[in-house]
């Protein structure tokens, strides 16, 4: 039995640190935040408002590259959990990378929210329907991922203290969010006035879910920051993670509230006055997360000249759709208002996440060929556990 036990220890290592099989033992849910950032990238693209014909190409190469992304990561993700269902424990109870399954169901909506700028004016209703059909999916994935990691996350054993509390506590709620703007912009577009009102009231209650428990999350984070001070350099890039849920917050509450105005003026569901305030507060609301989230992305900035330079990982990413959620955020209100302040600073924004997107890209795609970034912190714990019931049969 030791014997066998000795052998089986030497033939892991050759078995799962090289190859693919390494690749797929190690793709943890952090890689889709890829398509999260890529997906960004193509939504802001058709959302600038000086339009010109090179934005509309670039947001269908980047969509398209979206598709392709995220469709492999969906594929190596499946093969990893079938070939090796014992990781799937050892993930949901690692307090850190069970969080980022959150970024699925916003990659996802990335895609759909791609769906119905690039595809629907092109290919007619049937477009409209499985964009529909396509959200109710997100919807399901969003609102389960946010229930139940919260949950775990206050229900497991393990005691969390407060210096090791971080953005990435973000995550799981910002997928509601982020489903509900991506509802906002397909109400509008359903024909049945019905359904679109039902998609205009769901969207509502994912974003009345996931904002006041975000701003509650943005609150203890700043007592940890405050107490604790930075957080390790390997994590700097998590400061930019709240301008995650008070971007696409205002951004979807600013978009709720316009579609509102629209199917509520003649609706028997509310009072007609309904729709117009809905507006009105979607507007202030919004403005007064763009101002909240003006302050994180101050401090956001400052955190990373403060400790310039640090390790490149794939929390790198976290520059990304953070930023451009916010600068989606700002063009909307630029354009509902009408003020150029905010058409200009969200077109600068865009700007600076597309050269953020090619820097962090191009390190992504060389680690990714040199192998350095397939690492899974959580299989430690899996290793530890063979390693125990190795040592049991030794006994034995």
């Amino acid at each position: 039995m030791a014997k066998s036990s000795k052998l089986l220890r030497n033939k892991r290592p050759v078995k799962y640190s090289a190859g693919w099989r390494r690749i797929v033992r190690n793709f943890s849910p952090s890689w889709f935040a890829v398509t999260m950032g890529t997906g960004i990238v193509s939504v802001l693209m058709t959302s600038i408002p000086f339009d010109t014909p090179v934005l509309y190409y670039l947001s269908i190469i980047f969509f398209l590259l979206n598709i392709a992304l995220f469709t492999l990561a969906f594929i190596t993700s499946v093969l990893r959990y079938t070939l090796y269902p014992e990781i799937w424990h050892v993930m949901i109870q690692d307090p850190t990378n069970s969080l980022f399954l959150a970024t699925i169901p916003m990659g996802f909506a990335t895609l759909i929210e791609g769906w119905v700028s690039i595809c629907v004016p092109i290919w007619g209703e049937w477009t409209k329907t499985l964009a529909w059909v396509l959200w109710m999916i997100d919807v399901a994935a969003a609102a389960s991922v946010t229930l139940s990691l919260s949950f775990i996350l206050i229900s497991q054993r393990y005691v969390t203290s407060l210096d090791r509390i971080t953005a990435v506590q973000l995550l799981p709620i910002a997928a509601t969010i982020v489903a509900a703007g991506a509802g906002a912009q397909i109400a509008p577009i359903l024909p049945d006035k019905q359904h679109a009102l039902g998609t205009l009231l769901v969207s509502f209650i994912l974003w009345s879910m996931g904002t006041p428990l975000a701003i509650g999350v943005l609150v203890i984070y700043y007592q940890r920051l405050a107490v604790h001070k930075l957080p390790p350099r390997e994590l700097i890039v998590s400061c930019f993670l709240p301008l995650g849920p008070l971007g696409f917050g205002g951004f979807g509450i600013l978009y709720i509230g316009k579609v509102a105005r629209v199917l509520l003026q003649d609706s028997q569901f509310l009072d007609p006055i309904s729709g117009q305030t809905a507006y009105v507060m979607g507007d202030f609301i919004s403005l007064l997360m763009w101002s909240f989230g003006l302050i994180w992305l101050v401090f956001a900035l400052a955190t990373v000249l403060h400790t310039s330079p640090f390790p490149f990982n794939m929390g790198w990413w976290g520059f990304t759709f953070p930023l451009g959620v916010y600068a989606a955020n700002t063009m909307e209100l630029g354009l509902e208002m009408d003020i150029m302040f905010f058409k200009v600073r969200g077109t600068a924004l865009s700007g600076a996440v597309v050269l953020l997107w090619m820097l962090v890209a191009s390190r992504t795609a060389h680690g990714a060929w040199r192998g350095s970034l397939f690492h899974a912190p959580c299989l430690q714990n899996l290793t530890s556990k063979e390693e125990g019931a190795e040592r049991d049969g030794d006994r034995a």
